[in-house]
């Protein structure tokens, strides 16, 4: 079979895996959207460390997992999200203002969640969500 979207397939295995109430998850294949993706995720201290293994072929990824995290999904399609809209994307995929967040592509941030997309005043396509 063909994987689709190898980000989601991270994100419901660090999903699952956190459900299960485990410490560490093996992610794989790896990319460049999921390391970027998780070390937002770490910023925020919704998981732990990761390391990178490389295996000379799509690399695996071990996530340390703290217990914190929720929920986590894929947005697909990646939907533009101008700076005014924001706002309604955050009151349909999360539960609460206060904690949560939207993990979204710009043109000159690279990989950014919600908030800072705010505070640099830039839109660009969703990605995902977590809290």
């Amino acid at each position: 079979m063909v994987r689709v979207s190898v980000l989601n397939d991270c994100l419901k295995t660090i999903s699952n895996a956190e459900r299960r109430g485990f410490r560490q998850c093996m992610v794989r294949p790896s990319s460049k959207v999921i390391i970027k993706f998780l070390s937002v995720m770490q910023k925020h201290g919704y998981i732990g460390e990761f390391e990178i293994i490389d295996d000379h072929r799509a690399n695996k990824i071990v996530v340390q997992l703290n217990g914190r995290l929720n929920k986590c999904g894929v947005i697909s399609p990646r939907f533009p999200v101008k700076l005014a809209d924001i706002e309604q994307w955050v009151a349909d995929l999360l539960p609460s203002r206060q904690f949560g967040y939207i993990v979204m592509t710009s043109s000159d941030g690279g990989i950014i969640d919600h908030e800072e997309a705010r505070r640099r005043r830039v839109g660009g396509k969703i990605l995902g969500f977590f809290y």
